[in-house]
């Protein structure tokens, strides 16, 4: 019960954090591995350093404005279903309606003493209208910082050496040194074998960052 918890009482679940972390690092791969193994210039390196934060402070913000926008549409429809259900005086109907919104699985299993004792409880709940919380916002700007900070690993290597063809190797085994770090959390989150899920995602990072080298990193 202390895992459920500690998952609610975070801004984003694990997975979220993730997801948003790997798009992060492999926009930052992508543009990082544009850069020509030829490549001697100090301006060129800052230059393709300073396209791949921007790139990522763009997709993170982009990112942030859809996560609010997902969050209102889900309360909109919150909304929506409860006052429906609220204003349906024939309990039959009301049951199929909220029947009609469950996921399949759990339609498949509910009795109608659960879906009542359920629709009783939500005619009784107060849903705000499309209304976004200080926390909404809160985890906007986490969805925009944990991408911005996902490029931090991949163009650190460029900071200490300007052999492009040893920071580029570096920065990728960074980049797949996260992405085992956050399958190894997902891993912990859904209950299953950390390191399973580590390796499963490390090695799709590494499959994907060989595409982009292929394409030319």
């Amino acid at each position: 019960m202390a895992q459920i918890s500690d998952t609610r009482d975070r801004v984003l679940d694990p997975v979220d954090r993730a997801s948003e972390a790997i798009f992060g690092v492999l926009m930052a791969v992508s543009i990082v591995g544009a850069l020509s193994v030829k490549a001697g210039s100090s301006q060129e390196i800052r230059t393709t350093l300073s396209m791949a934060l921007a790139c990522n402070v763009a997709w993170g913000f982009t990112d942030a404005v859809m996560y609010l926008v997902t969050t209102a549409t889900t309360s909109s429809r919150n909304f929506r279903l409860a006052r429906r259900l609220q204003r349906t005086t024939d309990h039959r109907e009301a049951r199929q309606i909220l029947r009609d919104a469950l996921p399949e699985p759990v339609v498949a299993c509910a009795r109608d003493e659960t879906v009542e004792a359920l629709r009783k409880d939500l005619c009784a709940l107060h849903i705000p209208r499309i209304a976004l919380s200080s926390r909404d916002c809160l985890g906007a700007l986490s969805v925009f910082l944990v991408v911005v900070a996902a490029t931090f690993p991949i163009v650190l290597p460029f900071l200490f050496t300007q052999d492009v063809v040893v920071a580029k190797r570096a920065s990728n085994a960074l980049a797949v040194a996260v992405l085992y770090g956050q399958g190894h959390v997902v891993g912990r989150f859904t209950g299953a074998t950390p390191w399973v899920y580590g390796i499963s995602f490390a090695g799709l990072g590494a499959g994907l960052v060989a595409v982009i080298m292929a394409l030319g990193g």
